[in-house]
């Protein structure tokens, strides 16, 4: 389905019926990355009614040279929300750089939010500030590598951490066919002059009082683990775990860990 926002077209999934819950992808790829790991949880549930976007220039929607910064972003993300679900509450997942726009739907709109899912989120706009350990495969399947192309396998090899022919398979279908059709050029031009917020996210006036679940990979080499313990106490009703044999892709590569402990989240938020 597609809406128009500021004059852009947005492409969006919703599944389901009940209450919502927007999700929001991280930087580069699409809607599947969220779907990819939600939809296990969530389609045998009744009562949730699961919207997936595709963030301006990402998946199928479009971009546009009026989106200079995060800050317009957000913008967009908030009147998706106003135009699809006006007036109700609803739940919030955000994956990376979805768990940034996340906390900025919250520092705007935090009373229609119910609850609140972080997964490895971007905490430190600028790479280079951001405390991240250095990148590490703790489980290597030297048979899958032997069957990709070079280019594949070094890619695969350099941002797993976790090695499995599943886990290559969820990789292909829900982040690197997403990254295939985003446009690279503005995200790129993003990514250089935009990608951080004008405002402190992070500074707020009252904390986040309702149910929140926030998912850190012990090796996490592009997010990191550490940044996070800064936002903590902004959540005073926060599950906060940081997960071993788990990287940037943490909900792919400690799934039935990713699903307990998203399943005890929705128990909370009820």
């Amino acid at each position: 389905m597609k809406c128009k926002i500021k004059n852009i077209f947005i492409n969006y999934e919703i599944i389901g019926n009940g209450k919502p819950i927007i999700m929001l992808h991280g930087y580069n790829v699409d809607h599947r990355v969220m779907s990819g790991c939600m939809e296990p949880i969530l389609s045998d549930k009744k009562g949730y009614k699961r919207i997936y976007i595709d963030l301006p220039g990402m998946g199928k929607s479009e971009s546009a040279e009026c989106i200079t910064d995060s800050d317009i972003m957000l913008d967009i993300v908030i009147g998706f929300i106003d135009e699809i679900i006006p007036n109700e509450n609803f739940l919030l997942a955000g994956e990376s750089y979805g768990g940034y726009l996340a906390r900025g739907v919250i520092y705007r709109m935090a009373a229609r939010v119910d609850g609140v899912l972080l997964i490895c989120p971007v905490i430190v706009a600028d790479y280079n500030k951001r405390n991240v350990p250095e990148h590490i495969v703790l489980v290597k399947d030297s048979k899958l590598l032997s069957k990709l192309t070079p280019e594949v396998a070094e890619g695969f090899n350099s941002s797993s951490v976790v090695q499995s022919e599943k886990i290559y398979d969820r990789c292909e279908n829900e982040i690197i066919s997403g990254a295939k059709i985003a446009n690279k050029v503005f995200l790129k031009i993003l990514k250089k002059d935009g990608y951080a917020f004008t405002f402190d996210v992070d500074k707020v006036n009252n904390k986040f009082e309702k149910p929140s679940l926030i998912l850190l990979g012990r090796q996490d080499n592009c997010v990191g683990y550490k940044d996070s313990w800064n936002i903590l106490e902004n959540f005073p009703r926060a599950t906060f775990a940081i997960l071993d044999r788990a990287g940037h892709s943490l909900q792919i590569e400690q799934e039935k860990l990713f699903n307990s402990l998203v399943n005890e989240w929705l128990i909370r938020v009820n």
